[in-house]
């Protein structure tokens, strides 16, 4: 549709915008999450100009459905990441914004992301991080 073009509602237009309504009131467009009872999932993305994060979990009939989804346009400094950096940029970015989630999930959750990174994310007590822990604790 161009700006000069006259906007016609007529019966197709009705129609379509009646069946829109239909299916975005029928089903729920996001799910409530439980945490302790369902499995959690990240799914991410980055191109050129933005990251998109979407957070879903694993529903009684075995189907995955969203919880809440963010997406966000890359200022001119990170537009200039290469791809891999923005990857991990918007997985950081979406395990900030979904701490309170997924810091409390019964199951483990996966980050899916189209990029391959080699590595593995595991939790150790300070306690057994001694050499970190010690670079990170300020001289008194």
């Amino acid at each position: 549709m161009k700006k000069y073009q006259k906007w016609d509602w007529i019966e197709k237009q009705k129609k379509a915008f009646r069946e829109l309504k239909e299916r975005f009131t029928k089903e729920l467009v996001l799910v409530v999450p439980s945490i302790l009872r369902q499995k959690i999932r990240m799914e991410v993305d980055a191109s050129d100009s933005a990251m998109e994060k979407i957070l879903s979990m694993e529903c009684k009939d075995r189907r995955w459905k969203p919880v809440a989804f963010l997406l966000k346009s890359l200022n001119e400094t990170k537009r200039n990441y290469g791809i891999h950096d923005k990857e991990m940029l918007v997985v950081i970015r979406g395990l900030e914004n979904w701490r309170y989630l997924l810091e409390g999930t019964k199951f483990k959750f996966e980050v899916w992301t189209d990029h391959k990174f080699n590595f593995i994310l595991k939790y150790v007590p300070d306690t057994k991080m001694r050499k970190a822990d010690e670079l990170s604790r300020q001289l008194d």
